[in-house]
């Protein structure tokens, strides 16, 4: 499997499964993921975390007042191509494991992030990816790609696809 995507509910655990399974390679990683800001019970925004250097800024908050909305949210759109879009075109340079969280709606704002995605997955480097269940022309197109898997993650089915991730990515550099 070179191009895997985690798809589930939110809140199912696609983001802590992504990151078990890097605790557990030993291989070269870069990309990003995204993380849940907080105030009490209740979630305000996201952060973009890329993961060779721990950078994280927020990319999406409640307090945003930005020309880009999801929900409640306002976007940074600047935020995912400096940190996001720049992190791929590296991983794809450098011919590493790229991690992507996540392909969805604040996300597909930008183009520079769609055309990095799909550089990414015509690349010779593996690709783990979480996407979104929304229909979306982007995300529709990338799911029917034959070059990716799509792994449905269920609370029942975490560990069990944590192994089966540890297993397809152990053997890359």
């Amino acid at each position: 499997m070179k191009n895997i995507l985690l798809t589930g509910k939110p809140g199912v655990g696609k983001t802590t499964l992504i990151l078990k399974v890097l605790s557990n390679l030993n291989c070269d990683v870069i990309g990003f993921y995204t993380q849940e800001i907080r105030k009490g019970n209740t979630r305000v925004g996201f952060e973009l975390v890329e993961i060779s250097d721990e950078k994280r800024e927020v990319f999406a908050h409640i307090d945003f007042d930005k020309r880009y909305r999801v929900g409640r949210y306002g976007v940074d759109i600047s935020i995912l191509e400096e940190i996001g879009v720049e992190s791929i075109k590296r991983g794809i340079i450098e011919k590493k494991l790229i991690v992507i969280d996540e392909i969805g709606k604040m996300e597909l704002y930008s183009q520079r992030f769609q055309e990095a995605v799909t550089l990414a997955l015509n690349s010779p480097s593996p690709v783990l990816a979480t996407i979104t269940r929304s229909s979306i022309p982007f995300v529709n197109d990338v799911k029917q790609r034959k070059d990716v898997t799509i792994l449905a993650i269920t609370r029942n089915k975490r560990d069990e696809l944590l192994e089966k991730l540890i297993a397809s990515l152990k053997g890359w550099k």
